[in-house]
């Protein structure tokens, strides 16, 4: 029995500093009693249409660290641009209106870099979305505050002009099978070339409940219907089999998906031809 209590408290202390060594790789360092001025985030990506427009985009600045709330002063940051690791150019993807900005005390600190996304002479699909890095260089204004010399990366999204939201006659095949074609379906817009169908597999729009029909994205004209739950509750997962296309000249636009779950298995070769 004593054997066993030891070997319990063996067992435990190894549970112990294992934990404390996973705490220790997690936990941001920072200089005693200072604090830091960061970005909110490490990575972002920002999606727009090129068609040269110039987009105004807002970055996250806090102050973070140990002693914040001794903080009662505004805390003037800088921030660059961080060329070395950057592989978007400035004046070409980007510019920069203003590099500094202030965290106001009234407001916990909190800030918003601006920077401009830059469209004009933008020929889209680009092979590859530009990334832009910023870093705080310097923090002023209280002398527990300094900048944290950490980036940001923001990846450039150029889409290209996507406006396929209306309503459509379409027609589907199951398995290879027909059923019977929808009428009067619709597409509504969401986002920066992102859509939802009114409608989804052989079920008519009311039958599932929840979200009707499935989300589904345009790329230059390349249709995708990224993983997701049947009407974003049921455990059934929907997504594309093969990349959707969008007639230019008719407008119609055709997708395969499937929807699967643990017991069965379909897929859906669905075209979609606008309502006149």
């Amino acid at each position: 029995m004593k054997n066993i209590k030891y070997i319990l408290l063996i067992f435990m202390g190894l549970v112990l500093f294992n934990s404390c060594d996973v705490e220790e790789k997690d936990t941001e360092l920072i200089p005693d009693a200072k604090n830091l001025a960061v970005f909110e985030d490490s990575k972002i990506s920002v999606t727009k249409i090129a068609d040269g427009t110039v987009y105004p985009v807002a970055v996250k600045v806090k102050l973070t660290g140990p002693t914040t709330y001794n903080v009662s002063s505004d805390i003037q940051v800088n921030i660059e641009y961080d060329a070395d690791n950057s592989t978007a150019v400035e004046g070409t993807h980007f510019s920069i209106p203003a590099a500094k900005l202030v965290l106001v005390a009234n407001n916990n600190h909190l800030g918003l870099f601006n920077f401009s996304m830059l469209t004009a002479g933008i020929a889209t699909p680009l092979a590859e979305s530009p990334v832009v890095a910023f870093k705080v260089t310097s923090a002023t204004g209280d002398g527990t505050v300094i900048n944290s010399g950490k980036q940001i990366k923001v990846t450039l999204n150029y889409a290209c002009p996507s406006e396929l939201q209306g309503n459509y006659t379409v027609v589907v095949l199951r398995d290879g099978g027909p059923i019977a074609p929808y009428t009067n379906v619709s597409i509504a817009k969401t986002g920066v070339g992102t859509y939802r169908t009114s409608e989804v597999g052989h079920w008519p729009a009311a039958a599932l409940g929840y979200t009707p029909g499935y989300t589904f994205t345009d790329v230059c004209g390349v249709l995708n219907i990224p993983q997701q739950n049947l009407v974003d509750a049921y455990g059934n997962q929907v997504q594309s089999t093969e990349p959707g296309t969008v007639d230019e000249a008719t407008g119609v636009l055709h997708m395969v998906y499937s929807i699967s779950s643990s017991g069965w298995s379909s897929v859906y070769d669905v075209t979609y031809t606008p309502v006149k």
